[in-house]
């Protein structure tokens, strides 16, 4: 088939793009015909929380990667939409996370399916974002007409579809693994790279930091009383999208100065697999949640999780077999990182099992099932 992917992707950087590029690398290792059509303009700079949107290093890749959409000009949104109805894609996936990004992806996917073949598919971070405006729903009410079928990667995603739409084709698969940072390092190795040491019960917070994500939950759990014998030592990696100082000032107060690092940058892909390979535990302890990339990073490394009982996180990690389900407070996930501790359970066998149903050719497969009731 002739695939096409409208949306995030290298020279762009994040999740989102790394997502994008992996699915369509899994099309093409099936010998479709795949093709990415990326933004000129992504976020004008002052929506824009980070400190940059682009990727430091090269990347080459097996398929085209143009840079064609701008998210913000309507006239650049009808050329677009015009060019791929004249391409005649058997399928045009679209990624949702943001309603933001709706008046363009519905108008160019408007105008490409005039040709009557095309067919729409959207595979869907979030319906309903964690971090609410004004005009979310008339957006995404907008945005869902234009759509002929959904792909949810979790039960609580699957359920906010039907909130916009109850008829059409939609189905559930979840995340697959982001395999896309390599073999893992010898621990040791790992936290030599980041002078950590091995004596210590080392756990990752990873990440873009905002609110919704639990980062001030977490930094107060670790003042339990229970934890104050263990050398727990926190890694917090991750860029700021909001206001850093808040943070800094709770370490402070907490007096978590010796239990907590914060390296406060976006993390290349190239040095992803040192702060996985170098943990004990990766914890997750978000307030509000669809699913997570994390998880899935977590996975490829075969790293036990902490995540939070909400959206679907407790779907991907099964409590007490691949690590912990705790409530979003600080003396639930308090005492799930104390029996932790305590225990130092090995969860590999129940990671390396639970692992294998998150493929690609599983996502690639949904998708073309999919097609078929459109």
């Amino acid at each position: 088939m002739k695939i096409k992917l409208i949306g995030t992707a290298y020279p762009y950087r994040g999740g989102l793009a790394l997502y994008n590029e992996r699915l369509m690398e899994e099309f093409h290792s099936q010998s479709h015909d795949v093709s990415i059509d990326t933004f000129s303009l992504q976020y004008p700079s002052f929506l824009f929380p980070g400190k940059s949107q682009f990727a430091s290093w090269e990347k080459p890749s097996k398929f085209p990667i143009r840079r064609l959409i701008n998210s913000v000009n309507p006239i650049n949104w009808i050329l677009q939409g015009i060019r791929i109805k004249r391409e005649r894609p058997d399928i045009l996936i679209i990624k949702y996370w943001l309603p933001f990004m709706s008046p363009c992806f519905s108008t160019i996917a408007r105008i490409a399916k005039i040709n009557k073949h095309t067919k729409v598919i959207c595979i869907v971070d979030n319906m309903i974002p964690h971090e609410k405006r004004f005009f979310d729903n008339i957006f995404t009410k907008y945005f869902v007409p234009s759509v002929d079928g959904f792909i949810a990667m979790s039960q609580s995603v699957l359920e906010d579809i039907s909130i916009f739409d109850k008829v059409k084709p939609r189905t559930l698969s979840p995340h697959p693994l982001f395999d896309n940072f390599g073999k893992p390092l010898p621990k040791k190795e790992a936290l030599d790279l980041l002078d950590l040491k091995e004596e210590d019960i080392n756990l990752l917070f990873f990440g873009l930091i905002r609110e919704y994500k639990g980062l001030d939950i977490l930094l107060e759990a670790l003042t339990d009383q229970r934890l104050k014998d263990f050398p727990i030592k926190l890694l917090v990696a991750g860029e700021f999208y909001e206001n850093p100082e808040p943070y800094y000032e709770k370490i402070r107060v907490l007096g978590l100065e010796k239990r907590v690092r914060v390296d406060a940058k976006f993390i290349p892909d190239d040095e992803v697999k040192k702060y996985f390979c170098s943990t004990d535990l990766v914890v997750l302890p978000y307030k509000t949640a669809t699913q997570s990339g994390v998880t899935q990073i977590g996975y490829h490394f075969s790293k036990p999780m902490l995540v939070t009982n909400v959206g679907g996180l407790a779907e991907i990690i099964p409590d007490k077999r691949c690590g912990y389900v705790a409530e979003p407070n600080p003396i639930s996930i308090a005492n799930s990182i104390l029996e932790f501790c305590e225990k130092r359970p090995d969860f590999s066998l129940e990671i390396e099992q639970e692992k294998k149903k998150y493929s690609w050719l599983r996502m690639t497969q949904a998708i073309e099932d999919l097609m078929t009731k459109i």
